[in-house]
């Protein structure tokens, strides 16, 4: 780098440098969450999502512009996570769509990424509000037009680009009210600005020691062995663990997918195979690794190649933790269990229709099950799926229309996107934002029906029900003019914290006064993972005395965070 343009083996230091201050300062951005509830994850998301292109960025051995380029927008668009992890995914993808053929980085191609960043990330938003990090990013692409004929270095004018963004952060409060009641900025745009923060700090040379984030490191989406202490060396049919990505030339066609699972499944077993139209994700167990790499070199050129000896590593390893070990075991067999289903499942014609939904708790699971989910994904309150579980899942189901019930709103826009990224199978996202709406819209769901007519029957059952759920503050604030202390009970229904009290049985109550009205007929409880059945059975009581025109249904739903879980219809 000189100090006119930035190459791209700089850049890739510079990337790592921002995913490093982010995940680092995770913690402190979930604390700015508005709403006081103990699922605050808005840097979770944002740590992950630049993790998972970190790892890719960080496997590059001879970056170019267009390699670091490609691999920040591959891995952030797969492993985003909420709506924050996305719109920085969008931010990611639409900077290096502006730069991937440029030499190296002057003014007038940051400029441009910043320009391309916010025009992509406001398209992906079918709603965008002020006062948030869309906000933070075009004020920064609006100050780099400014300066960008001003007479100064590449370091001055990035150095004053981020310095602009703090202080359009500074300004979110003003524009959105429920920052200024709860005296937190954007906690969106805190995180787009910890990572440019970082950036700029490796730029100026204050931060030196720059390594791929340790988490990134050890981020994978590989089948996990079996607990080597528990076979013995003689028991591995396939001694090496093959795990590698294909660059693709082209697309695969179906005929090619099938014919590389069918060639790697000749020389080997524990086959993951995952594919979109740029990347092919492969691993296998084997014991000729290099034929592996031979077959898909005809494919394209490969890169985070992994070969582990199995046989090696049980000889020079012991099991140090029991449990754990017996946790990978059953990841294992879930995966093999997947992974034979899905080989079954292709050679079954595809079924008319199917259902993804995200779900937690062992009740909730059980009921969307039982309503004729094909798929779930474990996630929701405390932690975002991203857009490759979303993809994994989509490609686990054998059907040529599949619904999505996201049943968060933090979680919509990553099935879109989701959705945005599959070729083969009809993806029809419902942006439904609560658990309760996921179960009505599949009970709203008629098998005699089509899928366009099915979609308008199951968004009208859904927004034909109140939700609410019950949970606890996880710090003192003021919201939606209520003054609320941690550890009072809160109540929040469709549109915000409705109750907040110190007594679990009088806020659910509160709550449900504000939901009910004189045409309620059904009120639901799904009681979660800290709530005994007796303590669930003596609310209903109470709240059939209190609304005796109203059936009361008592359900299971092991769901944590949540006490309860609630619908009225």
């Amino acid at each position: 780098m000189n100090s006119h343009t930035i190459d791209a083996k700089t850049f890739q230091k510079l990337f790592l440098a921002g995913a490093n201050r982010i995940n680092s300062r995770k913690d402190y951005i979930n604390e700015l969450n508005v709403f006081p509830v103990p699922d605050g994850d808005t840097g979770t998301n944002m740590s992950l999502t630049i993790l998972a292109a970190a790892k890719e960025v960080g496997a590059v051995a001879e970056p170019t512009m267009a390699t670091i380029c490609k691999a920040i927008s591959n891995g952030s668009l797969r492993g985003a996570r909420g709506n924050s992890g996305v719109i920085l995914s969008q931010l990611f993808r639409g900077f290096t769509k502006a730069v991937s053929k440029a030499d190296s980085l002057g003014k007038d191609e940051i400029t441009a990424g910043f320009t391309r960043a916010v025009e992509t990330a406001y398209k992906a938003v079918m709603k965008p509000k002020e006062g948030t990090i869309l906000t933070v990013a075009k004020g920064m692409a609006d100050k780099a037009e400014e300066l960008v004929d001003e007479d100064m270095d590449v370091i001055a004018f990035c150095e004053a680009i981020v310095a602009y963004g703090y202080e359009v952060l500074s300004k979110t409060p003003d524009m959105l009210p429920v920052l200024k009641e709860a005296g937190v900025v954007d906690s969106g745009g805190q995180g787009l600005m910890e990572v440019l923060q970082g950036i700029v700090d490796a730029l100026t040379g204050k931060v030196t020691d720059i390594e791929v984030p340790a988490e990134a490191a050890s981020m994978s989406s590989a089948v996990i062995s079996a607990p080597k202490a528990d076979i013995s060396t003689a028991d591995i049919k396939f001694g090496y663990c093959t795990e590698f990505i294909i660059l693709l030339d082209k697309p695969l066609t179906k005929e090619d997918e099938k014919g590389l699972k069918k060639f790697f499944l000749s020389i080997g077993d524990s086959l993951v195979l995952v594919a979109d139209e740029e990347i092919c994700k492969v691993h296998v167990h084997t014991n000729h690794p290099g034929e592996a790499f031979e077959k898909a070199l005809t494919f394209g050129a490969l890169s985070n190649m992994k070969i582990d000896n199995m046989r090696l590593e049980h000889q020079e390893k012991l099991i140090k933790d029991a449990e754990n070990e017996a946790a990978r075991q059953r990841q294992q067999e879930a995966e093999e269990e997947k992974l034979a289903a899905k080989e079954a499942a292709a050679e079954k014609p595809a079924k008319e229709v199917g259902f993804i939904a995200v779900s937690v708790g062992e009740g909730l699971t059980d009921i969307f099950e039982g309503l004729g989910v094909d798929y779930l994904i474990e996630g929701g309150q405390t932690m975002n799926p991203s857009t490759e579980d979303m993809l994994n899942a989509i490609e686990q189901v054998n059907a040529k229309n599949i619904f999505i019930l996201p049943n968060n709103k933090n979680i919509i826009l990553a099935a879109e996107q989701a959705r945005d990224l599959t070729e083969d199978k009809k993806i029809i996202v419902l942006p439904t934002k609560t658990i309760p709406q996921g179960i009505s819209a599949m009970i709203g769901y008629m098998p005699e029906a089509g899928v366009d007519e099915n979609e308008e029957n199951m968004k009208e059952a859904y927004q034909d029900i109140a939700s609410g759920q019950v949970t606890y503050a996880v710090r003192d604030t003021v919201i939606d003019g209520k003054e609320i202390h941690n550890g009072d009970i809160m109540g929040i229904n469709d549109d915000g914290i409705a109750a907040v009290g110190k007594n679990l049985t009088e806020t659910t109550l509160e709550l449900l006064s504000t939901m009910a009205d004189e045409d309620s007929e059904l009120i639901c409880l799904y009681y979660g993972a800290d709530v005994t059945k007796d303590d669930a059975d003596t609310l209903s009581d109470a709240i059939e005395d209190k609304f005796p025109e109203c059936e009361v249904e008592v359900n299971f739903g092991g769901q944590p965070i949540y006490y309860y879980m609630i619908s009225v219809e």
